[in-house]
């Protein structure tokens, strides 16, 4: 597969700009590869605080670490290759006054400059130590980034990394907790950690999860992101994970609590409190390993949560127990009730989350990094329907693991070169009951063993029996017979070199290559009374009830950036380089999708309806400039094309064209979908007003080419089925203004606000004026819609009171205007122009109160935390014949009224007007949390 793809890689119209890149990168540096950011530079000028002139030879220090560097002729100084953090930095040099700065910030990606006066002594005086403050604005930003560290995150009341995202300009959470940055899918975003992908190539998230405690620094890059990032649209999200010191560090949190609402006509069983409802555990512990302290140093953190919901049922039915309708008389009805009528928690979750870091320095210029992080979770999803079934509902498992291992040598004080290689790992499972062993012992399943030797849990009940009495009203019984088993592997290897070639010119360049494997396999257990006596896994090939397939997709990238810093511009010019092969086939002929369907014409030569996949590549320009126009005000602006190979999701469906009727039009993948490719713009301006307070704005525009979505296609007039397509184009324009106060000695409270303004738009086709347009070969009429992520207004605020290691009060305050959605006519099923309606507003805040003392040498925190503080009720999902959550006029419509009546004389009946408050429409209610930690 991978001499095909370099084969193929070759083709007409790249193979020049292509090969040109890659011997000026040969010619300029050893071969690299990309790597993520993981580092910062500090950088500056030395000069005599009498006469001005530059002081050569002076020995600039990073005290605690191995990295120094001594200055030019002309007094300037570099040192690449810090990682994240606050550092002491110490200016030397015979004749002079020693000076130090404290509390210097470096941060990914961003260069910090310190130019130091030092004055003449004569006789030896005491070192001047000066209090570095971290800039509010960044002379070398070219493009939208934010940063968070480690400080800030204690701070605030957050417990994820999506809490952290939804507080940066620009970005909002979908009807489905997802994340879209700047009016893009949720699966156009690249995470990395330490420099490595944890992006899920089978849909896009993250492939495992990373608890707050383990992060040093949190990077989002939301606007024309550089060459060596790639395989992404809409930006970045880079986290640093901390380092062991040469000292012993600990911290242990233990935190409870439960749902505090008064809210109980929406959420059945939330006025009964249960201090341990969550219940939350933390440890971190770092430090010099024994025996090596000089060398080798740990950082280990862990994080278990379990959490009861706040979404319940009630145990009235057991899966066994079904509904008896006599076909002879309609009246006679019979619902089984074998439960015991135990309220039954039905979104619960367990999690837990593990670092563990090894940093080994055998030298000043030598670090290897050895990371393992792992994270596993048991959860169920909430489903009204099984509200008094709650044991028929799906279980969802998932575990995730992360092994990277980093070379990083320093060749000199402007020179490094990192060697990285990682095995990424992710695991999802959905099902009800475990399979089984011939001798019924449950089985651990998974993609690539034999499920000809398992038999399914006899509990399964019969698909060909009745569970529900009538419309708009509960599951009575029956089980949920699906099995959904998915797992991705990937290896990928990088080498990465960064040279400050002269004081103006910062070089990276790098290639990177990466193997995939997906393994899935997915069925539903058949059973009823006529040809499936006991469960049974129909594994035959023509099934439409079983999909097994592993694909092994590889994917080649490669870059070269110059970050060119001048007194009055800084220049970021690169370019990118992106393939991929999917090793996979597709369906050639868009109205015969499968050699398999019963209706395909005799004519038709069924042997060329299936060709191999053919590679994907493309070139992309990076340009952003950064220029000042007074010494506190920075304007911006970048330009940069961008490329994202498609989700595995998207491509392998239905890989074996199983063509079936049985549970609706059948869906098909497609192996040759396009990369979406998207073109951003961005302008921007940074000002400082006083010493602590700073504004931002920045406008920014982005075309998105070859789109996906799920297009219907109609190939007959009573006969359609669904194809992954590119379908076109989707334009996003917007203005983010955010403002930014810290703290001082003067002032003991820091305040951020952002506002966002976008338009998010796509194109959308009529079902039956595509499959016209696709006979007569004319070009579709494009309908421009919102996309269903266009967010109009958004407004995030921060304010934080307090003093450092005392005592703090923080609160977070969101709030967005409702997201699009088609709204219907009821009782005709007649949908309106989509997206033409808006869902209602959403406002939320969240509060942290903390206090610290000092008991026996150890720091002591208590806190509270209140997530939705005032238990606003936000709806998430809506009715889409009235818009809201709170009431649908299916309530006045034949069906709901019958079912109403059936339910006053049936007893184990519940009325449509029960059925129609649905709790899983509204974000989480008002959640109170009391805990405590302790640190040494």
């Amino acid at each position: 597969m991978v001499k095909k793809f370099l084969q193929t890689f070759l083709i007409p119209g790249t193979r020049l700009i292509l090969w040109t890149g890659l011997i000026f990168i040969l010619i300029l540096f050893p071969i690299s590869k990309s790597l993520a950011g993981t580092t910062g530079k500090l950088s500056g000028t030395v000069k005599d605080a009498q006469n001005g002139d530059a002081i050569p030879g002076v020995n600039v220090i990073v005290d605690g670490t191995g990295f120094g560097a001594a200055t030019d002729v002309k007094g300037f100084y570099t040192i690449n290759n810090l990682p994240p953090g606050n550092y002491k930095i110490t200016y030397s040099a015979i004749g002079y006054q020693k000076k130090q700065f404290v509390n210097v910030k470096i941060s990914v990606d961003f260069t910090t400059k310190i130019d130091v006066e030092l004055s003449p002594e004569s006789i030896e005086l005491e070192t001047i130590v000066v209090e570095a403050e971290s800039p509010l604005i960044r002379r070398d930003l070219t493009s939208s980034q934010t940063t968070i560290d480690a400080g800030q995150i204690e701070s605030l009341p957050v417990e994820s990394i999506s809490q952290l995202l939804v507080l940066q300009a620009g970005i909002i959470q979908g009807t489905g907790g997802e994340i879209h940055i700047r009016g893009g899918r949720s699966s156009e975003i690249a995470y990395t950690v330490n420099g490595v992908s944890i992006s899920n190539p089978y849909d896009g998230s993250r492939s495992v999860n990373i608890a707050t405690n383990a992060i040093q620094e949190l990077s989002v890059v939301s606007g024309t992101f550089n060459a060596e990032y790639g395989n992404a649209l809409s930006g970045i999200v880079n986290t640093v994970t901390k380092e062991g010191g040469s000292s012993y560090k600990g911290k242990i949190s233990f935190y409870s609590g439960d749902h505090l609402s008064s809210r109980d006509d929406i959420f059945f069983n939330i006025k009964k409190i249960k201090p341990t409802n969550t219940f939350t555990n933390e440890l971190t512990l770092s430090g010099p390993f024994p025996l090596l302290e000089k060398d080798l140093s740990f950082f280990l953190s862990q994080r278990y949560d379990v959490d009861d919901g706040y979404l319940y049922g009630v145990r009235q039915h057991l899966p066994s127990d079904s509904v008896y309708k006599n076909p002879t008389n309609p009246n006679d009805i019979r619902v089984f009730s074998s439960g015991d009528g135990n309220i039954v928690p039905m979104n619960t979750s367990k999690e837990y989350n593990a670092t563990v870091k090894f940093t080994y320095k055998p030298i000043s210029t030598m670090k290897i990094n050895y990371d393992l992080i792992y994270s596993t979770s048991k959860y169920q999803n909430y489903n009204h329907d099984y509200k008094y079934n709650p044991d028929a509902n799906y279980n969802n498992y998932e575990w995730g693991l992360l092994n990277s291992f980093e070379f990083r040598h320093a060749l000199s004080n402007s020179t490094f070169y990192s060697l990285r290689g990682s095995l990424n790992l992710n695991d999802y499972k959905q099902y009800l009951y475990v399979l089984l062993d011939k001798d019924n012992n449950p089985v651990d399943f998974h993609p690539g063993m034999d499920v000809s030797a398992l038999h399914a849990d006899p509990r399964y009940n019969r698909t060909d029996r009745s569970y529900t009495v009538a419309n708009y009203t509960f599951v009575s019984g029956g089980t949920r017979n699906g099995h959904f088993y998915q797992r991705t592997t990937t290896l990928n290897g990088k080498f990465d070199i960064t040279s400050q070639i002269s004081s103006s010119h910062e070089i990276k360049a790098g290639i990177e290559a990466a193997s995939h494997k997906l393994d899935y396999v997915s069925f539903a257990v058949l059973r009823d009374n006529n040809f499936y006596i006991n469960p049974t896994i129909d594994i035959s090939t023509d099934s439409p009830n079983f999909d097994e397939y592993t694909k092994k997709p590889f994917v080649f990238s490669a870059y070269i950036q110059d970050k060119m810093e001048f007194d009055k511009l800084i220049l970021n010019v690169g370019v990118r380089y992106d393939g991929f092969d999917v090793d996979s086939k597709y369906s050639t002929d868009i109205f015969n999708p499968s050699a398999k369907n019963p209706n395909i014409s005799p004519l038709v030569d069924k042997t060329k309806l299936l060709a191999d996949a053919p590679s994907k590549h493309q070139v992309s320009p990076r340009v952003g400039v950064s220029f000042p126009i007074t010494d506190k005000g920075i304007i911006h602006f970048s330009y940069g094309h961008f490329f994202q190979m498609p989700p595995f999701a998207y491509l392998y469906t239905n890989p074996n064209f199983e063509y079936s009727f049985a549970s609706g039009a059948p869906v098909f993948g497609n192996a040759d979908l396009n990369p979406e490719k998207t073109v951003t713009y961005e302008l921007g301006l940074q000002q400082q007003l006083f010493e602590d307070l700073a504004f931002n704005v920045t406008g920014f525009y982005k075309d998105v080419r070859d789109l996906l979505a799920l297009q219907q296609i109609r190939i007959s007039e009573d006969e359609t089925y669904f194809k992954y397509v590119n379908k076109d184009y989707s334009n996003v324009k917007g203005v983010t203004l955010s403002l930014t106060k810290r703290k001082t000695p003067q002032s003991i409270f820091s305040v951020t606000l952002d506002y966002t303004y976008q338009v998010a738009e796509g194109n959308d086709v009529d079902t039956d004026a595509f499959f016209l347009d696709l006979s007569s070969g004319r070009q579709s009429e494009k309908i421009p819609v919102f996309l269903g992520w266009d967010q109009s207004h958004t407004l995030n605020g921060t304010i934080s009171i307090g003093e450092s290691n005392d005592w703090n009060v923080s609160l977070i305050g969101r709030f967005g205007t409702g997201l699009p959605y088609t709204p219907l006519i009821t009782g005709k099923q007649i949908y309106l122009r989509t997206n033409s309606e808006r869902r209602p507003t959403q406002t939320n805040v969240d509060l942290l109160v903390e206090k610290s003392f000092e008991l026996g040498g150890l720091n002591l925190n208590v806190f509270l935390k209140v997530f939705n503080l005032f238990d606003v009720l936000n709806e998430r999902l809506i009715y889409t014949d009235t818009g809201r959550a709170t009431y649908t006029l299916l309530t006045s419509q034949g069906s709901a009224q019958a079912t109403d009546k059936i339910a006053e004389n049936i007893s184990g009946v519940h009325s449509a007007k029960e059925y129609f408050v649905q709790p899983q429409f509204y974000l989480p209610p008002r959640e109170v949390k009391l805990g405590f930690s302790l640190e040494i």
